[in-house]
């Protein structure tokens, strides 16, 4: 059996999360940003039922105080599952990941949502290698017992807030030739300057991104800001055509690869529990490169000129504009300052 391997939705389907799940003989370790999914909740409630020792770690809210996994907590413990909210000395925990049996581990950009099944891009990374899934069963014991955890430097997973911006600057300092990014925000002063050194030096840097309607009001500046610093080195800017963009993948030099929970944006660097993992298994690779190539076809570029920003987020609150410093009424000064 391959020690790695790779599920990408809606491709793929959530058959082989609940076949693990269906399939634990003695625990399983549950840690979740959003979890809503019935089907889910009922192959967790089942392995309860038949012996299991489930244990589950929910997000209690999202930072504007909204909470989604509310519903989900009192099904699993009225099944007499143990829930625990996250470790609160984060912000948010924004992982998703989940341990069978001490054997395996799953590692998630999705959310256990139904639409990351079926409406968004999104992967996870199936391990078995031994020292990696012994981590993430440290750092969920970790968060658990409200405890420190300090992640192993030598393996090739990466954590927040403890090695993510290094470990993900370090691997896009090292990409020669190529590099594909998918991620919903680019927000990070330090990853967007890396990602513009490495366009000057030649690589070929393709992003897809979400629009900039989709960013929050106190985020606008920053997410836009990045977008238009990338575009404005060269670095082409798209957005998927036909799925939402929800998952967090680079590969680099078609030989290397990232994926996880994990933003470009300074709150998961400094501020969440996020997870990602570093790959280089030939097969998870083989198929990164397919999907990123078929994406980047079906995909369109942004347009961030300051037209293409005012077309962009009609109908949204004019102190977004005013934040972007656009000035509505005067298309020829869109155009002078900012020609795309």
């Amino acid at each position: 059996m391959p020690q790695r391997s790779l599920i990408v939705l809606p491709d793929d389907t959530a058959k082989e999360i609940i076949d693990a799940i269906d399939n634990a003989k003695q625990e399983i370790l549950i840690k979740m940003f959003l979890f809503s999914d019935e089907t889910l909740i009922n192959a967790v409630v089942r392995a309860h039922e038949r012996g299991i020792n489930v244990r589950v770690m929910l997000n209690p809210n999202r930072q504007n105080g909204k909470s989604e996994n509310e519903h989900t907590r009192i099904i699993l413990e009225k099944a007499g599952i143990a829930v625990k909210d996250t470790y609160p000395v984060f912000s948010i925990t924004h992982e998703k990941s989940m341990v069978i049996d001490d054997r395996m581990a799953f590692i998630k950009s999705l959310n256990w949502e139904s639409e990351n099944f079926i409406q968004t891009r999104d992967y996870a990374i199936i391990t078995h290698h031994p020292q990696e899934v012994r981590q993430i069963i440290m750092c969920f014991e970790a968060d658990w017992g409200r405890h420190l955890f300090e992640p192993d430097e030598k393996l090739n997973l990466i954590w927040c807030n403890n090695n993510g911006r290094k470990k993900i600057a370090g691997f896009i300092d090292e990409t020669k030739h190529s590099l594909f990014i998918q991620n919903a925000r680019f927000q990070d002063v330090v990853i967007v300057e890396r990602l513009v050194q490495a366009a000057r030096r030649g690589v070929k840097v393709h992003v897809m991104a979400r629009p900039p309607h989709t960013l929050k009001l106190e985020k606008l500046v920053e997410g836009v800001g990045g977008l238009r610093i990338m575009d404005d080195v060269g670095i082409k800017v798209h957005k998927l055509a036909l799925l939402r963009q929800h998952g967090k993948m680079m590969l680099a030099d078609g030989c290397r690869a990232i994926v996880g929970s994990i933003n470009i944006s300074p709150g998961s660097f400094d501020h969440r529990r996020e997870l990602a993992i570093e790959v280089h298994d030939s097969t998870i690779i083989e198929r990164m490169k397919e999907i990123a190539h078929h994406d980047w076809k079906h995909s369109h570029p942004l347009d961030l000129s300051d037209q293409g920003l005012l077309d962009d987020m009609d109908g949204i609150d004019d102190a977004g504009i005013e934040k972007l410093v656009i000035q509505k009424d005067d298309k020829h000064h869109d155009k002078k300052h900012h020609k795309h």
